[in-house]
């Protein structure tokens, strides 16, 4: 097989980004083209920065997230594309938005240091839709009696936000209004019906605890995510590294993040 012109390249590799329908590494792109005569991995990264080029002033473009490159539309098109859906899909609640916060910014983090925080109990439906969207994981288990569950985010819930790495998440300070996040967050899958019950409990719960000042928690600032001193989110994430669990997805080691 003779040696192909970067243009074949870029054509498929701009097919596979599109008919793959997730993310894609560039060992996966390898793969494409079998061991005889694999292209070189810069000549991979070169087409992909032309791809980048060429989509910057059109409706989709090539990202690069923590599972690979994948192309997308552009978030600034999101209020038109919503209208194509037929039933819009619900929003999720303030007590379900600060448990996620509170993960991505403490993690590893058990339900009971959530619950300190917040000053309310976390509704169990709560810690189950996060673990079915599979933003949420379980890292390990806190060395105390009873063993609690310990959690932290996953590499789905970096693609979701368009992040490579957790170092990239809006500093605290940003994370000031909660419900404008809320308004944002119209996720594509509804929960049950006697979850959205729950989860709805759960957060009319959270706002009415949110009057007075919250417990401050073990080891932590204290105070709900959008009352949190003004520090960089790589600093919070550094400190308190996620553990991974063998053979689970998610975010790596601090000490890898820099090259997810």
């Amino acid at each position: 097989m003779s040696e192909m012109t970067e243009e074949q390249l870029k054509n498929i590799v701009e097919a596979a980004l599109l008919a793959a329908g997730r993310p894609l590494t560039l060992d996966h792109l390898l793969r494409l083209f079998g061991e005889e005569n694999p292209p070189e991995r810069q000549a991979l990264r070169k087409v992909l920065t032309t791809l980048m080029e060429e989509y910057a002033d059109r409706g989709i473009e090539l990202k690069e997230v923590a599972s690979g490159f994948r192309i997308q539309v552009r978030e600034e098109l999101a209020p038109w594309l919503h209208r194509l859906d037929e039933e819009r899909p619900p929003r999720y609640s303030r007590a379900l938005l600060e448990t996620l916060a509170l993960i991505a910014y403490r993690q590893p983090i058990t339900r009971g240091e959530i619950e300190d925080v917040r000053g309310v109990s976390v509704s169990s439906n709560i810690i189950r839709t996060l673990l079915e969207r599979e933003w949420i994981r379980v890292v390990g288990h806190r060395d105390v009696p009873g063993r609690p569950a310990m959690y932290g985010t996953t590499r789905q819930f970096l693609d979701y936000f368009n992040l490579k790495g957790l170092d990239e998440l809006p500093t605290l300070a940003e994370l000031r209004d909660l419900d404008s996040i809320d308004a944002d967050l119209e996720l594509e899958i509804p929960l049950a019906e006697g979850e959205k019950d729950a989860a709805g409990e759960e957060g009319r719960e959270g706002e009415e605890g949110s009057g007075s000042p919250v417990p401050e928690a073990e080891g932590g600032t204290g105070g709900t995510p959008e009352e949190a001193p003004d520090e960089p989110a790589a600093v919070v994430e550094a400190s308190t590294g996620v553990v991974p669990v063998e053979g689970e997805g998610g975010p790596p080691p601090e000490d890898s993040r820099d090259g997810t």
